[in-house]
């Protein structure tokens, strides 16, 4: 595992040499408190995004002009990102990484004050919005999500009902099965992999939990010797995702994947699942009509293991956004957040999990309501130990090269097999967790 080794590695160290050269509090730079008077915030602000489709179809330029009515003096530009997290991840070594973005998954929980402002405490906060025990450090939040996303796999029911599937596969064997019927009774590719963008291949690690139903599986990798050991929800997951791959049931060529692409691919059923979060469906649904095809073909289904008789899912933050620390124009940044959350409805158009407390849920989670699938939160109380764990072992649990790594076996491109995986990952979690205990 050479390229994930040293992708983690080089992580590492550049959130160490910039935490370095910053105030470990963030108190040097000021809290980026909620403006009272928007005729008062003035300043231009750069918001880095990974919404690349939102940057180029003008939806988040026709946010910014609503913004501008209520805050006249300020100016918002954006950047869209297609490698975010690579991007944000080398501008981190600097103090130009915008004004306004989204936390990269990279980011360790107990470095959020050196590269981000102070949003409010989080006794405050979290009596307006969900998710804020994930950015919160010493009692401050600095980071607040837009959205909470169910996990699951988005699919096209026209092409599983040509291939004559109805039911939600239970197992992990019943998925595999409905995909090779899929591969011999239609056209489509049953599963993409979006290996080539890379951060769409993070979200397996969100899988955590699904298979075991227990909001304690995050934490509970910070006392768990060999989460990769037969029965852990990671080595299920995993297991899948190299299976589907080693079955030839996704793409040819993973290398030639392409993210954008992939929407129009599963909205006209070229394509027939893909392993996302349910903020997904509304882009591939708006892909299926742009092509000429029914909407209502795209759904969601949970991952295919049951608890008690229960499929289960887990409901995390998709991107916390923050302010940056070196932000000249705080108060307008903080004025941006605060609106695209709360004002936009960038969350309902989405069809997601708003962060905002009271907000019902998405249409296209109403088949898990009514077939009584069980909603998980997960706790984070060992969240800065089990980052410590991950970044000791240099696996990167949120990074893309450890999924990406499973597909390169899988598919035979690099040596090894699924066991000798496995035993590496074990042996690396457990040798990091004696050494930061």
């Amino acid at each position: 595992m050479r390229r994930t080794v040293l992708a983690g590695l080089g992580i590492t160290l550049a959130l160490t040499l910039t935490a370095c050269g910053t105030s470990g509090s963030g108190s040097s730079s000021g809290e980026a408190s909620a403006p009272k008077d928007p005729a008062k915030v003035s300043g231009t602000i750069t918001v880095l995004t990974n919404r690349t489709d939102q940057v180029q179809d003008g939806t988040l330029k026709r946010y910014a002009a609503r913004f501008k009515k209520i805050y006249p003096h300020v100016t918002v530009k954006f950047q869209g990102l297609t490698d975010y997290e690579g991007d944000v991840k080398i501008r981190l070594n600097s103090k130009n990484y915008g004004d306004v973005l989204s936390i990269p998954n990279s980011v360790p929980l107990k470095q959020y004050p050196a590269f981000f402002a102070p949003l409010g405490s989080a006794g405050e906060l979290a009596h307006t919005y969900d998710f804020t025990e994930h950015a919160t450090v010493g009692g401050k939040v600095y980071g607040i999500a837009n959205i909470g996303t169910a996990n699951g796999f988005v699919y096209n029911k026209a092409v599983w009902r040509e291939a004559g599937i109805t039911d939600w596969p239970a197992t992990p064997q019943e998925f595999l099965t409905d995909l090779r019927a899929i591969k011999a009774k239609t056209g489509a590719t049953p599963y993409y992999t979006n290996y080539h963008d890379g951060w769409p291949m993070t979200n397996w690690g969100n899988a955590l939990g699904s298979p075991s139903c227990d909001p304690e599986a995050n934490d509970k990798l910070a006392r768990t010797k060999e989460p990769w050991a037969p029965g852990q929800d990671l080595h299920t997951v995993d297991t899948l995702l190299y299976d589907i791959v080693h079955n030839k049931l996704a793409e040819l060529d993973p290398t030639t994947t392409n993210w954008e692409n992939s929407k129009t691919l599963l909205g006209t059923g070229k394509v027939a699942t893909m392993w996302l979060g349910s903020w997904a469906v509304v882009q591939m649904q708006d892909a299926a009509k742009k092509a000429g095809k029914n909407p209502d073909d795209i759904a969601f289904m949970p991952f295919p293991t049951q608890k008690d008789g229960h499929f289960c899912t887990v409901v995390r933050p998709d991107y916390q956004y923050a302010v940056s620390a070196h932000s000249k124009n705080k108060a307008a940044a903080r004025a941006w957040l605060d609106w695209y959350i709360n004002k936009s409805g960038d969350a309902q158009a989405a069809r997601s999990i708003s962060s905002v407390k009271g907000t019902p849920l998405p249409s296209a989670l109403e088949p898990f309501q009514e077939q009584g699938v069980k909603f998980i939160h997960l706790t984070y109380k060992n969240t800065a130990l089990v980052d410590e764990i991950d970044k000791a072992s240099e696996i990167g649990l949120n990074a893309q090269d450890y999924p990406q790594h499973i597909v390169d076996v899988a598919r035979g491109t690099t040596g090894g097999d699924l066991k000798g995986v496995f035993k590496d990952l074990n042996q690396r979690w457990s040798e990091a967790q004696d050494t930061v205990g």
